[in-house]
């Protein structure tokens, strides 16, 4: 039964629907920060284990910046601002940044 309208099939849909774009939590390098605070915020906040938080953690202290973890951008920004709130809550000036995939 024709009702005059256009239906979209399956295809059509998936092909006009964009995945949603993912950001990348960056954790920035500062001389203050102790390893083991920054270890534990890996561990607890991005749910790292312990390796492959002292890798990041590493690359952090080597390269200036490490990646935590990658999320939509609502979760990244929770995430930013969870590592900030925990920081200042110990006196640490830890900073996390986030940029697109």
């Amino acid at each position: 039964m024709e009702d005059g309208f256009k239906h979209d099939t399956e295809e059509d849909i998936r092909t006009l629907v964009e995945p949603p774009k993912k950001y990348k939590v960056i954790m920035h390098n500062d001389d203050y920060s102790t390893w083991e605070f920054v270890i534990d915020v890996l561990k607890q906040i991005f749910h790292k284990t312990e390796d492959n938080a002292i890798n990041i953690t590493q690359d952090v202290h080597n390269k200036g910046k490490g990646v935590c973890g990658v999320y939509s951008y609502e979760i990244a920004e929770m995430k930013v601002s969870q590592v900030h709130s925990l920081s200042k809550a110990n006196g640490f000036p830890l900073k996390c940044t986030i940029e697109e995939e």
